[in-house]
């Protein structure tokens, strides 16, 4: 893209950020309105999807003179947005009112320049999701459908559950995956995948139920073994480079332990020599839910390292929440740091690091609200963590 086509889209939703929610109202109001049909390929509450199309745009302006990450980003989402039942001649119309909300809210500051330049950028966007999509229907389903094998309680408010899927699903660890349960159609919440791949073909996901979570309290207090499932295509961009030689430093709030865990497997499966420091926290006991197994797999191998903490308590000599026992402990700088949990841990982490002399490149989680940077001119537009969205 042209540096003046991105300075004109960045300096424009700068303009309308400040009316966020009503730009995606608009939008979609526009969408129904021009083509009715399109409204039952959404869920009945709006607000999760019309946060995501926000946090998505921000993405991809943060990333519009950075072609490998975007056009990276606009893959995936091209080929997620296959289980919504989404094809190519939706997106003329999407682009259309997109525009048509962008400039209601932008003012006097609307010209036919930023229009060209948002009509420019969006064709070239849909044009690559549309491709992956196409691709991606060659050789994959636009969803998985998975039965649940195995439902544990590991706490009251958290279950683990194990599903099949009918096909093959392909994954890395550390990535997350979209669900539709049977209790709430169209309703699709995001979760981390647990376990590493293997022969086996199953996929194991840690739910929390969350006050008003539709499909969390479903997943934990309503689901049994043999009840049927969507899954869509796995994403994120959190995985292990086995390639590279440095130590891994993990920091997992809650059943952020899920997509950690997945990666201490697929480590364990390729023989690493790499030293594992994994730092696991929770506001009360019932959080460190999956700590046994942790302890258990590190008097198995000498390359692991588990630190529980709980907020305000002692476990095993460690005092505070995760982010300070981090601080305190401090990592190596040539480490690889891999953060998953509730937003405010992850960022509060990531800071940590940063200020204890970690690069940004070295500190790996998926997108969340907010932003870990010391100096302004570094800030970058940033996104929800997909696999913590409340539901």
């Amino acid at each position: 893209m042209e540096s003046h086509d991105a300075e004109l889209i960045q300096r424009n939703l700068a303009v309308v950020t400040p009316r966020a929610a009503d730009v995606t109202s608009h939008f979609y109001a526009l969408l129904f309105l021009r083509e009715p049909a399109l409204r039952d390929l959404f869920p009945p509450a709006m607000d999760v999807q019309r946060d995501r199309l926000l946090h998505a745009l921000i993405r991809i302006v943060g990333d519009l003179e950075n072609a490998p990450a975007l056009s990276g980003f606009l893959g995936r989402l091209g080929r997620d947005h296959r289980k919504f039942d989404v094809i190519a001649e939706h997106y003329d119309l999407v682009g259309e009112c997109l525009v048509a909300a962008l400039a209601r809210y932008s003012g006097d500051t609307w010209n036919d320049h930023i229009q060209s330049a948002w009509v420019r950028a969006y064709t070239a966007a849909a044009s690559i999701m549309i491709g992956a999509a196409d691709e991606d229907a060659r050789t994959n389903p636009p969803h998985w459908a998975a039965e649940i094998v195995s439902h544990e309680k590991a706490a009251d408010d958290i279950a683990v559950v194990t599903v099949r899927p009918d096909l093959h699903f392909p994954y890395r660890a550390g990535q997350y995956a979209f669900m539709e349960t049977p209790w709430w159609p169209r309703v699709w919440r995001a979760y981390s995948i647990a376990n590493a791949p293997d022969h086996h073909g199953l996929l194991t996901f840690h739910v929390r139920s969350v006050p008003a979570g539709w499909v969390s309290n479903a997943l934990v207090h309503k689901a049994k073994v043999g009840d049927r499932l969507k899954l869509g295509a796995a994403m994120g961009e959190m995985v292990v480079d086995h390639m590279a030689p440095n130590p891994v430093l993990c920091v997992a709030g809650g059943t952020g332990l899920a997509p950690l865990k997945a990666m201490v497997e697929e480590l364990a499966y390729y023989g690493t020599d790499r030293f594992v420091d994994l730092f696991y926290g929770a506001s009360a006991h019932s959080g460190l839910y999956g700590l046994d197994d942790l302890l258990r797999l590190s008097q198995r191998v000498s390359w692991l390292r588990v630190r529980p903490a709980l907020d305000d308590l002692t476990l095993a000599g460690i005092s505070g929440g995760v982010s300070d026992v981090v601080r305190e402990y401090g990592p190596r700088h040539d480490c690889d740091a891999y953060l998953s949990g509730p937003p405010a841990m992850v960022l509060d982490s990531a800071r940590v690091l940063r200020k204890l002399g970690l690069r940004r490149t070295q500190i790996h989680h998926d997108p969340v609200v907010g932003d870990y940077t010391a100096a302004p001119d570094q800030v970058q537009p940033s996104a929800p963590a997909a696999a913590g969205a409340p539901g």
